[in-house]
């Protein structure tokens, strides 16, 4: 399962730290290699479930990787 998949409660509170982002990356490469395996195979709907979690990861380091380069980061509301 994916790292992005994270409970409803706990989203929002998690450190993001190297070793996350370390795991996330390891799982992509993972992710596309089996994406290109089923593509070879002719398995499209194991292909698409694949893409959908790829997608979902990169959208996420996107978010981390947005908010860690705007002026603001690091700082609250109230900073």
């Amino acid at each position: 399962m994916s790292v992005v998949f994270v409970p409803e409660k706990l989203r929002g509170k998690a450190e993001v730290n190297q070793e996350t982002l370390q795991r996330l990356l390891e799982e992509n490469d993972q992710l596309i290699r089996c994406i290109v395996e089923y593509q070879n195979k002719g398995r499209a709907e194991e292909c698409v479930q694949h893409q959908h979690t790829l997608h979902r990861n990169l959208i996420y380091l996107a978010t981390i990787a947005d908010a860690s380069s705007s002026p603001n980061a690091g700082k609250t509301v109230a900073d």
